[in-house]
C-alpha cells in the first residue's frame, strides 16, 4: 500500500467517489452540487451540465461565463450516439488584420474580446437533450450571484493577481472591497449577472444575441474603443458536429473535431502506441521521453494544417492514420530530444488533396478555461469545456450585466502566411478538447462495448499533453481515476507552437517537483532544458474524470485536487 490515504498501486489523498444515480466532477464544489441537485430532481445529464456550467459562472468567474465560449460533447445511451456543440465564436466582422497589425492584438481590454458563443451552445444543447426548464436549472447560479458565497483561497489568490480586474470600475466594483481584492471568506456578490441569468432563462438565445444583453454589451464595448457590432452578436451560431476517434490499447477515443486541438491528443496516443509504455515503465525518464516528443510532432501538424475548416481544408484523416503515426514514431530518438520539429505530410495517408483557395468563407449554419464531467443513471454523459480564454479573460465586466468579456482574440496570428491568420468572421483554432473513452469499439458500431471514461481539463495547449498522460495512466498502468488526478505530470513547451500570443516561447519541459530526481537528470542528459516546478502546479492540469462500469451502472468520479475541483455522486 502506498504511503497515502488512498493509494492502492499509486499515490492517492482522495477517495474514488462512487454513486449509481448520477456523478459530477467540477471546478467548484459548490457548482458540483447544483448539477447533483438537478439529478436528484429527475433531470438528466444534460439538464446537470446546464445548471453546473451556470453555477461555475458565479463560483469559478476567473475560468468561464457567459462572455466567453466553448464545447459541449454529449454521449446519450438511447441513441447510442456522440454528439458535439461548438459554441466557439467568431472574430467580429471589424477584426480586420491592419487594424492590429502596428501594435498587436492586446491581451486584455475590450480590442482583445471575440463574439461569444457559449450561450448558443448552452441553448442548443438544451433544446436537444434537455428535460427541464432553464429558470430550473439556472436557479442554484442565480441565487449564488444574488445572495453571495464565500470566496475560496484560490479565488481570492486569482483576483490580486489581476492589476485590470481590480482598477477597471464595472470588475473592481464586483471583486473587490475599498479596492483591494476581496479575501477568503469575504462574501461576494454579482447581483447583475444574477439579473441577467433571469433574462436569459426568460429569452432564450434571442435575448443574448439580439435583445437587451446584446445591446448593453455591445453600446459598452463600443463605448469603450471595441469593435464588437449587434451584427456580430447577431450572426453568431453555434453548431452540432461529429466526433474524431482513434483507438489506443484496446480502447475508443472519442474528440472534437476542428477548430479544437482535440485531434492532437489522437495523434499523440496514435504516436505513443508504437512504443510499450508500460515495459518503459511508470514516470520513467524513458516514458516521459516518447510523450514528450509524440506531442512536439503532433503540435508541428497542427501549425501546419489546422484552422477554422470553413476557411481551410484539413486534412484529418491523414493526421489521424496509424501509418502517418508510425511514420512520425520514427522520427523520435530515445537518447535524444529534437528541438527542431518538422511537419510531416498527411495528406499523403488519405484521399483527396488540398483545395487550391486557402479562404472558402464560413458555413451558413440553421443553427483560462474550465471542464466538467457529468454521468447519469441512464448511461448518458456530458464533458463540458468553457472559457474565457486566459485567466479573467479581458478582466473587464459589462456594466450593468455582471458579464465578464473574454480575451478569445489572443490565440490568433497576424503573420498572413500563417494558416490560423486573423480573419474578420473567422473561428480561432482552439485548444478545448473534450473527451470520451470506451471500451473497444462501440460508438455507432460494436454495441457489445460501452463508456469506460469522460475526462478533460482546462489548461490552453497544456489540455491534450495532460489528457494524453491521464489515458496512459490508467490504460498503461491500471490506475485508478484518483490515482490518475494525483500522480505528477509536465507540460511542453515549443517555440513557436503556443497558442497564445506572441507564440513563440523558450523551449522548456516543466516538471511537477514530485518526480525522482534520477528522472529529471536523465531527462537532462537526453537534452531536455528542465524547469522543475512546484510539487502541486495547476499549469500541468486540472484534471476531471468519470469511470463508468457498464456491468453495474456504478459511476466513480475524481477532481483533480490542484484548485478547488470537486466530485460528487449519489
Amino acid at each position: 500500500m502506498p504511503a497515502s490515504p488512498h493509494g492502492i498501486q499509486f499515490t492517492s489523498h482522495r477517495p474514488v467517489v462512487m454513486g449509481k444515480n448520477g456523478m459530477v466532477c467540477s471546478g467548484h464544489p459548490l457548482a458540483s452540487q447544483a448539477g447533483i441537485s438537478i439529478l436528484q430532481k429527475g433531470g438528466n445529464a444534460v439538464d446537470a451540465a446546464i445548471a453546473t456550467a451556470a453555477a461555475l459562472n458565479v463560483v469559478e468567474p476567473m475560468m468561464s461565463g457567459i462572455g466567453g465560449d466553448g464545447f459541449i460533447m454529449v454521449y446519450w445511451k438511447a441513441d447510442n450516439k456522440i454528439s458535439i456543440s461548438n459554441g466557439t465564436g467568431a472574430a467580429p466582422y471589424a477584426a480586420t488584420r491592419d487594424r492590429f497589425l502596428p501594435i498587436g492584438i492586446p491581451t486584455k481590454g475590450v480590442l482583445s474580446m471575440s463574439v461569444p458563443g457559449l450561450v448558443h451552445s448552452w441553448i442548443d444543447t438544451h433544446e436537444k437533450f434537455g428535460s427541464l426548464p432553464l429558470i430550473d436549472l439556472f436557479q442554484c447560479a442565480i441565487d449564488l450571484a444574488e445572495n453571495g458565497f464565500p470566496v475560496t483561497h484560490y479565488l481570492s489568490n486569482t483576483i490580486g493577481q489581476d492589476n485590470l480586474l481590480c482598477e477597471f470600475p464595472s470588475s473592481a466594483a464586483i471583486f473587490t472591497k475599498n479596492g483591494k481584492p476581496l479575501q477568503p471568506g469575504d462574501i461576494i456578490y454579482q447581483k447583475d449577472l444574477a439579473e441577467t441569468l433571469k433574462l436569459l432563462a426568460k429569452e432564450g438565445r434571442e435575448g443574448f444575441y439580439t435583445g437587451d444583453i446584446a445591446r448593453s454589451i455591445v453600446d459598452f464595448v463600443q463605448s469603450e474603443g471595441g469593435l464588437l457590432t449587434m451584427k456580430d452578436m447577431a450572426d453568431c451560431s453555434a453548431r452540432w458536429q461529429d466526433p474524431i476517434s482513434t483507438t489506443y490499447r484496446g480502447h475508443t477515443v472519442y474528440e472534437a473535431p476542428p477548430n479544437s486541438s482535440g485531434h492532437i491528443l489522437l495523434q499523440e496516443l496514435n504516436i505513443i502506441e508504437n512504443f510499450d509504455i508500460s515495459h518503459l515503465g511508470y514516470d520513467t525518464a524513458d516514458a516521459i521521453h516518447v510523450m514528450v516528443e509524440a506531442k512536439k510532432l503532433a503540435f508541428s501538424d497542427r501549425e501546419a494544417y489546422v484552422a477554422d475548416p470553413d476557411y481551410i481544408d484539413v486534412p484529418i484523416e491523414g493526421l489521424l492514420s496509424k501509418d502517418y503515426a508510425s511514420e512520425r514514431a520514427k522520427v523520435i530518438n530515445m537518447a535524444s530530444t529534437n528541438d527542431v520539429v518538422m511537419e510531416g505530410n498527411p495528406w499523403a495517408y488519405q484521399s483527396g488533396e488540398p483545395s487550391e483557395g486557402i479562404r472558402t468563407g464560413a458555413v451558413v449554419e440553421e443553427e483560462d478555461t474550465t471542464c466538467f464531467v457529468i454521468a447519469d443513471k441512464n448511461g448518458n454523459a456530458v464533458c463540458q469545456l468553457q472559457s474565457l480564454q486566459s485567466s479573467w479573460g479581458s478582466s473587464i465586466v459589462a456594466p450593468g450585466t455582471g458579464i465578464l468579456l473574454n480575451n478569445r482574440m489572443t490565440y490568433w496570428h497576424l503573420d498572413e502566411d500563417h494558416i490560423d491568420c486573423l480573419v474578420p468572421g473567422k473561428r480561432v483554432r482552439h485548444t478545448m478538447n473534450p473527451v470520451m473513452v470506451f471500451n473497444g469499439d462501440s460508438v455507432n458500431r460494436d454495441p457489445r462495448g460501452g463508456l469506460k471514461y469522460v475526462l478533460g481539463t482546462p489548461g490552453a495547449d497544456t489540455q491534450v499533453q495532460a489528457n494524453m498522460q491521464i489515458i496512459s495512466d490508467l490504460v498503461d498502468f491500471g490506475m485508478t481515476i484518483s490515482e490518475a488526478v494525483e500522480a505528477p505530470r509536465w507540460k511542453n513547451n515549443h517555440s513557436p507552437t503556443e497558442s497564445n500570443i506572441p507564440h513563440i516561447c523558450e523551449n522548456e519541459l516543466l516538471m511537477e517537483g514530485r518526480f525522482a530526481e534520477e528522472t529529471i537528470q536523465i531527462l537532462k542528459d537526453k537534452g531536455h532544458n528542465v524547469r522543475v516546478l512546484d510539487q502541486w502546479d495547476g499549469v500541468t492540469g486540472r484534471e476531471m474524470i468519470i469511470q463508468v462500469d457498464s456491468s453495474t451502472g456504478v459511476l466513480q468520479g475524481a477532481a483533480d485536487p490542484r484548485y478547488d475541483g470537486y466530485s460528487i455522486g449519489y
